[in-house]
């Protein structure tokens, strides 16, 4: 089976972003890593949103909800 690289590239933004957020506390950072982890679509490119199932709509969708929090809680953090 082969592997597209997508799928590396957004687990990898991914936990990037995860790691920033929760041990270096830099939630701009993590936000930022996050956001470039949504680019890379680690299904089938060729494959037309409508035509994708609702779980994989949920996995790509759910790091956009995530990005806005931390961006939230970063500037909200960083407010004085």
């Amino acid at each position: 089976m082969k592997t597209p690289i997508n799928k590396f590239l957004y687990l990898g933004f991914l936990l990037l972003g995860l790691y920033q957020a929760i041990f270096n506390e830099d939630f701009i950072q993590a936000a930022s890593s996050l956001g470039i982890g949504i680019i890379f679509d680690p299904f089938q490119t060729e494959q037309k949103w409508k035509d994708k199932p609702v779980w994989q709509k949920v996995v790509i969708l759910l790091p956009f909800a995530l990005v806005a929090a931390l961006l939230g809680f970063g500037i909200g953090l960083n407010d004085k």
